[in-house]
């Protein structure tokens, strides 16, 4: 195994560390929510940019629950900071919230929750988009991806999902052919692919 493979596998048991810790999935399951992880960390795909990706649903929708959650998350004395933002006249009709997790490692994990409207066009969309990469990932392309991700500076904004299909589709194999190749692709707020 690669220090990167290592390095994946650790950040996976930390990410699962943080979600027990804070009880997140048992307190949106609390409030009537369900809660499915999305991204890097559903996929084993956890590099240096130390973050949480959920899409969260309920039926029917509910802000006061979304409230009622975060209230009980913020009573995590490592939760350090909580934002919400109302996206729902948005194309993605969701209710964004960030909540910053202090570690007693001393590292800071961003949750990122979306609570998605049932009637948005991307409800179980990222769920199906990160299965689908999971099932289309060979050795060599989860080596690629992973190295590519080890190796974005901190700080600079790159969306995972480019770094997949740039692999995945296109047979982009390291960080210098990445970014020639990111040059190339027009910039998306939401980009929709899958393998």
């Amino acid at each position: 195994m690669s220090s990167i493979d290592e390095l994946a596998a650790y950040n996976q048991q930390r990410a699962q560390h943080v979600l027990d810790e804070t009880g997140i999935l048992n307190i949106w399951s609390d409030c009537g929510i369900r809660a499915e992880l999305v991204g890097s960390m559903r996929m084993g795909l956890l590099m240096r940019h130390l973050d949480i990706d959920m899409h969260v649903y309920s039926d029917p929708f509910s802000i006061a629950a979304g409230f009622e959650a975060m209230s009980r998350l913020a009573q995590n004395p490592r939760v350090r900071h909580i934002e919400y933002t109302n996206l729902l006249d948005a194309e993605d009709q969701c209710l964004e919230w960030h909540a910053w997790y202090d570690a007693p490692d001393g590292d800071t994990w961003q949750i990122d929750m979306m609570q998605i409207h049932a009637d948005s066009r991307y409800a179980g969309y990222f769920e199906r988009v990160a299965d689908a990469i999971r099932a289309s990932l060979t050795p060599e392309t989860r080596s690629a991806i992973l190295g590519i991700k080890n190796e974005i500076p901190e700080g600079q904004k790159i969306m995972s999902i480019e770094v997949y299909q740039a692999v995945l589709r296109d047979g982009v194999r390291n960080f210098i052919d990445f970014m020639e190749w990111k040059k190339r692709i027009p910039a998306q707020e939401i980009i929709e692919w899958m393998p």
